[in-house]
């Protein structure tokens, strides 16, 4: 799971929406016993993701999960299957959506007399439209694919509740639906039984390129997760309220789920506008992170800063048409800048320069933007650094970052307009936009980094 992810947004802008909610409110009772179980949901699920609902007890997460299923009826607000409205949607396209699912329960719904493979081909009788041959030896083929190769002529009711869950998927998948729906399916597994499971589903569905919307409680699963997303009492709320209920397990997790790249990945669609937005809503987050997390997990959220920085970098750097961009931070007590610098091969190096020195430390010392067409043609342009690097620096932006307090704590600094000219005053003024948002991120991961 990328950063965003865990703020409901989805991995990429480029993969089909199947799943896409707009204000969604859903009430239990009539009259003076009605009760409201879900507030204004709004979230996309898109295809070739897995995404978990967690939540307490009660929240509504089972009602969300059944009204994706076609399994209810959406009473107000927009929910869209596969491009298929279903407020007002009739019997007959409901029942067309329902065939582009996969259902995943707790407690299997498995026919025990039968065989794993005759409850697998159950799922295949739904359109009639193969011969009982083909139709077992797709069945044989998924249960194979589930490690039950060996119990496809086994009765259900001799297999243990691992085998009958593994048998569940098979059924789930063998039609190749292009959406999983999965309630607790974890629940009454031990742990073994219980990361077998998701694993399998997690390989199978990433093949078949279907979306996966998994409700669950098991802390233990999280981590097959692109997105978690957290219901309280009806809502979808934060990620930092859904960590600061689970803490130490949560951030474990949460650290495996934004593996290198995945958010670059996200990003490069974005328009600017999006991850601008995207970026604010995410810092918002952090300074409630960092006042309830123990800060024995602080490194895992000092690696997700390390990769919004690199977003940041990324979207400012294209949105300039710039060749490069580095942020330095700035340490007046040392009075040094730091950062790192790309090189052609793909490593890095360090660079520490001293902040009475350089372009980058004229503007962390004035707190002054400077816009340079040319780097050698100024006295205080360090050329060791294009020695060191072997890169030819020519036009310059540097622009201050700054802290919540309004002090410059960092410096953005782009290099070499990639068409040949110098940086403008319009390209000041996009930096602009994503500086709030790039501050405070920045200042989030050097209070991590000195903790």
């Amino acid at each position: 799971m990328g950063p965003l992810a865990a703020l409901g947004i989805p991995e990429t802008s480029t993969t089909e929406t199947v799943i896409s909610a707009r204000g969604v409110n859903h009430y239990y009772g009539t009259g003076a016993l009605r009760k409201q179980i879900l507030f204004d949901v709004s979230v996309d699920v898109m295809a070739g993701e897995i995404v978990i609902l967690t939540g307490p007890s009660g929240s509504g997460k089972t009602t969300l999960l059944t009204l994706s299923g076609a399994l209810r009826s959406i009473e107000e607000g927009s929910l869209k299957i596969l491009g298929q409205e279903l407020n007002g949607a009739s019997r007959d396209e409901l029942v067309r959506v329902r065939r582009n699912m996969g259902f995943i329960f707790q407690a299997h719904n498995l026919i025990e007399a039968l065989t794993a493979c005759q409850n697998v081909q159950m799922a295949l009788q739904l359109d009639g439209s193969r011969s009982r041959a083909e139709s077992r030896r797709m069945c044989a083929k998924m249960l194979e694919a589930v490690g039950l190769g060996h119990r496809v002529d086994y009765p259900v009711g001799q297999l243990s509740g691992g085998q009958k869950q593994r048998v569940a998927i098979a059924r789930a998948l063998v039609r190749n639906p292009k959406i999983i729906l999965a309630d607790e399916p974890t629940a009454a597994l031990d742990r073994a039984s219980g990361r077998e499971v998701v694993e399998i589903l997690q390989k199978l569905a990433k093949e078949q390129g279907c979306a996966i919307l998994l409700v669950t409680h098991d802390n233990r699963i999280l981590d097959v997760a692109n997105r978690i997303l957290t219901l309280e009492d009806g809502r979808i709320v934060s990620f930092a309220s859904g960590i600061a209920a689970n803490a130490s397990y949560l951030l474990g997790a949460f650290s495996q789920l934004h593996r290198k790249g995945d958010l670059m990945k996200y990003v490069r669609d974005l328009s600017d506008k999006q991850f601008i937005e995207i970026a604010e809503r995410v810092t918002q987050e952090f300074e409630q992170l960092l006042n309830t997390l123990d800060l024995g997990n602080a490194e895992a959220m000092a690696a997700l800063l390390d990769e919004l920085l690199d977003c940041f970098a990324f979207k400012i750097k294209n949105r300039l048409n710039a060749d490069r961009i580095t942020v330095y931070l700035v340490n007046f007590e040392k009075g040094t800048l730091r950062s790192k610098m790309a090189r052609e091969d793909g490593g890095s190096i360090d660079i520490e320069i001293p902040i009475t020195g350089g372009i980058a430390g004229q503007v962390a010392r004035t707190g002054e933007t400077l816009n340079i067409p040319d780097a050698y043609e100024v006295p205080y342009f360090d050329r060791e650094i294009d020695k060191r690097t072997g890169y030819r620096t020519r036009s310059v932006l540097c622009m201050p970052i700054m802290d919540s307090k309004q002090r410059v704590f960092a410096v953005a600094q782009l290099l070499n307009k990639l068409d040949g000219g110098a940086f403008t005053a319009e390209d000041e003024r996009k930096v602009t936009d994503f500086a709030n948002a790039l501050g405070l991120i920045v200042e989030s991961w050097t209070r991590l980094r000195q903790r």
